[in-house]
């Protein structure tokens, strides 16, 4: 096991270690737009987090023969924070992180939210607020992951409302920063049945250094000292996780050794490849992602 001290991870621990639990209530939405896109239709949908509301992405295929499956898809983080939920549809920044836009377009409902910090919930010009954000959270025994897990849900509390979505059918895909979520949201939110965490696999073990160090959002006061990324992999045994590295990126570092730790720990339920190439996500790869989530949410 890669426990180090305490109990074994599960989904009660850890909701206690980031700091509660999900609460889902009657959400305030509105639709502030609608665009009218090649094969979807994309929604601009806010509604209440806390003091402020989110900014989200809502994109619905404009041809379907039944409810689709709902894929959650979280941003880069690549410090610019002026992106978010504008990236992964395609509207500014890398093409290559347009996979929103291109799950749309093969007939899922998608569901892009900005994070906290991150373009519209960024409250500067385009400043690193995370560790702000962290900082006033911990002194008040909460962590920002915790919250933005929490809103992670919510968002998919919204996208099961939607008439055009099959709330029982769920996924999550993200690059780099919302690799790493890809890890963490189905250990949190059972709903996530299927997960791709592209290029940000990094266990906290490898990340004690300076080419690396800590993201904001995955510091969690004590948790390296008894877990690691295997052992959050390990809860969510709901969720069949395709985790892609690749040979030459520091986010992917501990890929072949997250791969031979689970096998040891027998969880059977995440498959680990690594690939040649850097911090990237070119079309072959997100293809390859797309036909995993396919095959694992595509009503046969």
């Amino acid at each position: 096991m890669i426990t180090k001290r305490g109990r074994a991870l599960d989904r009660a621990a850890l909701h206690e270690l980031l700091g509660g639990t999900h609460d889902p209530r009657p959400l305030d939405a509105r639709i502030e737009g609608e665009s009218q896109e090649d094969g979807y239709v994309r929604r601009h949908v806010t509604y209440p987090i806390g003091s402020e509301r989110a900014s989200v992405f809502v994109c619905v295929p404009t041809e379907l023969s039944g409810p689709a499956p709902i894929i959650f898809c979280h941003h880069q983080h690549a410090g610019q924070f002026d992106l978010g939920k504008s990236e992964v549809c395609g509207l500014r920044g890398d093409p290559d992180q347009a996979y929103a836009a291109e799950l749309a377009q093969r007939g899922f409902v998608t569901i892009a939210p900005d994070a906290i910090g991150f373009e519209d919930r960024n409250w500067t010009d385009g400043e690193n607020i995370t560790w702000f954000e962290l900082s006033t959270r911990l002194v008040m025994g909460r962590s920002l992951l915790g919250d933005c897990l929490r809103e992670i849900s919510v968002a998919l509390d919204y996208a099961s409302t939607l008439p055009e979505a099959n709330a029982s059918r769920i996924g999550f895909i993200g690059h780099s920063y919302g690799g790493r979520m890809a890890m963490w949201a189905p250990a949190w939110d059972p709903r996530i049945t299927a997960s791709v965490s592209n290029c940000g696999c990094i266990p906290y073990r490898d990340s004690f250094t300076r080419d690396t160090g800590m993201q904001a959002e995955l510091v969690v006061p004590g948790f390296a000292a008894r877990y690691d990324v295997e052992d959050v992999l390990a809860v969510s045994d709901q969720c069949r996780t395709l985790i892609m590295a690749t040979d030459d990126d520091r986010w992917s570092r501990g890929a072949e050794d997250i791969a031979r730790n689970l096998g040891t720990m027998g969880v059977d339920w995440v498959t680990v490849e690594v690939r040649p190439g850097r911090h990237d996500f070119p079309r072959s790869a997100r293809e390859h992602a797309y036909e995993f989530l396919s095959r694992h949410l595509l009503i046969a």
